[in-house]
């Protein structure tokens, strides 16, 4: 790739182009994970909709974010692989992309005590949503090149923490004010614009026409020894990033008292740190290299862990909260890196689809172990920060038997 002007600058242009509609696309989707899946809907299903005085309602939620995970990490594999050999990986992206969409659109039919219907709906596009980023992350190889992997992660996901910004700053009124049915149909229209760059500049697939055959996959992967050794730390530390994620804001308002505008002034804080901390780290993770960035991220979160489980008042909370988010977008960013460092050309949509197994099927142990130890406990929250750190400290121990590949040609 060449940034100067001459005979060479003409592929720069598209490049530049795909880039920048591929960090949009983190930029849409961040609203959706920003305010339904990490505040405002979470908050408002366990504690409206189901009820969470003895922890019934964790337990919902982490039957609505595991069985959706579940799915995702059965499905992800096969349809990866299929939509590289098809050529159908870009109209799979937009077709779960939409499908999410419409699911948010439907969230104002949800009322009270509507469990069963809110359980369906809000897994339903979680699983659509967790689907499209195992395209989305495909295309990392394609649009940015082997020395500036890191780098282009980095800022997908710096961007898309901008995203998360905005989407709560949108959110805050709107939850003041109870509106929350014109809050779900803003959070859909704000995916769906901001999506249509990537639908439209993304590059097209071509097919390459070959039997599928699931056996193989599992070997390609599975038989090289540092990528199976990535996964399996992948699979357990990102499972304490996503329990995180999807308890962090019901743990603030259940344990700690925080209202929801004040949940969502938390997450505007932490959203920012996020971002500072993706582009403080993005151009290390290439000079340094993914695996001494997870490492020191990983340290890190251990640390939060702990602070969680013994902070007592909002303001140590909010403390805390912040220097997670400087962890939150780097462990991501880096991961990312290192698998695409690690997988062959022309398998990236089937790799990242083993890649989204992991990291999906790892999500169904963490929820689950969460809503399970709070419930078990009487709603004891802090009983389960403690389960869920315990993800930080295997996965640290797991990861630093990968040993790094050298930059591609």
């Amino acid at each position: 790739m060449q940034a100067s002007g001459g005979p060479g600058a003409a592929p720069f242009c598209p490049a530049v182009t795909r880039v920048l509609a591929w960090c949009l696309f983190d930029f849409a989707n961040s609203a959706y994970s920003a305010v339904i899946v990490a505040t405002v809907f979470g908050i408002y299903y366990t504690t409206t909709i189901v009820g969470n005085d003895r922890g019934l309602g964790d337990l919902w939620w982490g039957r609505v974010i595991s069985l959706s995970m579940i799915a995702v990490a059965l499905t992800g594999p096969v349809l990866g692989a299929l939509a590289d050999r098809a050529g159908l990986r870009k109209r799979a992206f937009v077709a779960f992309t939409l499908l999410c969409i419409v699911c948010v659109a439907l969230f104002p039919t949800i009322r009270p005590g509507m469990i069963v219907w809110g359980f369906a709906l809000a897994a339903l596009a979680n699983f659509a949503f967790e689907s499209a980023q195992i395209y989305y992350n495909a295309y990392l190889p394609d649009i940015a090149p082997p020395e500036r992997l890191g780098t282009v992660s980095g800022l997908g996901f710096g961007i898309g923490y901008l995203g998360s910004i905005v989407g709560l700053l949108i959110a805050l009124p709107l939850a003041a004010a109870h509106r929350l049915d014109l809050l779900w149909l803003a959070v859909a229209a704000f995916f769906t614009v901001f999506s249509l760059p990537a639908f439209f500049v993304l590059p097209a697939d071509r097919p390459r026409p070959a039997a599928f055959d699931l056996w193989r996959l599992a070997r390609d992967v599975f038989g090289r020894p540092e990528l199976r050794r990535f996964l399996l730390a992948f699979f357990v530390y990102l499972d304490g990033v996503e329990t995180t994620i999807y308890f962090s804001g019901i743990f603030a308002a259940k344990t700690l008292g925080f209202t929801t505008p004040e949940v969502i002034k938390l997450f505007l804080a932490v959203q920012a740190s996020a971002l500072a901390g993706s582009l403080l780290l993005a151009r290390p993770t290439d000079r340094w290299g993914p695996k001494r960035v997870l490492t020191l991220t990983l340290f890190l979160w251990i640390g939060v862990s702990i602070g969680a489980y013994l902070a007592q008042t909002k303001g140590m909370f909010f403390g805390v909260a912040v220097i997670a988010g400087l962890g939150l977008g780097p462990i991501q960013a880096a991961s990312r890196a290192l698998m695409a460092s690690l997988i062959p050309r022309g398998q990236e949509a089937e790799m990242f689809g083993f890649y989204a197994f992991c990291g999906k099927a790892s999500a169904v142990l963490g929820p689950l172990v969460f809503g399970a130890v709070s419930f078990l406990m009487a709603g004891n929250q802090r009983a389960a920060v403690v389960a869920v750190g315990l993800f930080f400290v295997v996965g640290l121990v797991l990861l630093q038997r990968v040993r790094p590949a050298p930059p591609r040609a």
